[in-house]
């Protein structure tokens, strides 16, 4: 084979793996990115830790933002399981995720929510606390939630809801994540009144000011490139 024809063979692959890379979102392993399996295990210790976080503010009957908070008010409020209002409430995002941000994405999305509503389902059989100082539990929930979103950013998944719409601004505008999430959680820990005591709904604060402010510390495109 010659030189030129060499040369042409390879430009048809890379044409043809840019294909792909536009049908099912970035996904190869390379220098600068992970691989599935990568992905597939940072996402578990997301989740995990994300499940911990929510499990310590939810045994303190504190909240936080996003849909995560969304669905700890329906909890408080109906008696419903929060894995199952969670799962729901992410639903309707999937549309953004996927017009948006691209199919990988979406399905790493759709898995890490899965699995998180799974979690903190069933998280009362496997995981319980006899007694959590509530200043400490608030900073401690905050910062679980913040490590676990932290690991599905960088594998460039989210927990969904404002997760996905944090980190479409971020891409499409350079908009912090952590700020923008942080924003939104502001406004979704006002109607926390009507679920829980005004002290709780300070405590939320405090965790929801920890996780976000180290997302914004920590979470920078211009700093991780294995995205």
């Amino acid at each position: 084979m010659s030189l030129k024809e060499t040369e042409r063979a390879g430009e048809r692959l890379e044409q043809e793996s840019a294909k792909r890379a536009h049908r099912f979102g970035s996904w190869a392993s390379t220098a600068t990115r992970h691989s599935p399996w990568e992905d597939a295990l940072g996402i578990v210790a997301g989740v995990t830790l994300t499940a911990v976080g929510i499990s310590v503010l939810g045994s303190l009957g504190f909240l936080t933002g996003g849909m995560a908070g969304l669905a700890f008010v329906v909890h408080y409020l109906s008696g419903w399981n929060f894995g199952l209002v969670f799962f729901l409430l992410n639903l309707p995002f999937y549309g953004l995720a996927i017009g948006r941000m691209g199919r990988a994405f979406t399905i790493k999305t759709a898995f890490a929510v899965v699995l998180l509503s799974l979690m903190t389902a069933f998280s009362g059989d496997f995981l319980q606390f006899a007694h959590i100082q509530p200043l400490f539990g608030a900073c401690l929930g905050g910062l679980m939630l913040g490590f676990g979103l932290l690991a599905l950013f960088r594998h460039r998944s989210s927990a969904g809801g404002v997760g996905i719409l944090a980190l479409y601004l971020q891409d499409r505008f350079g908009w912090r994540a952590g700020l923008t999430q942080l924003a939104v959680d502001l406004l979704v820990l006002v109607t926390a009144f009507t679920a829980v005591s005004p002290g709780a709904v300070a405590y939320s604060v405090l965790g929801a000011l920890v996780l976000n402010l180290f997302l914004a510390i920590n979470h920078r495109t211009d700093r991780y490139l294995a995205v």
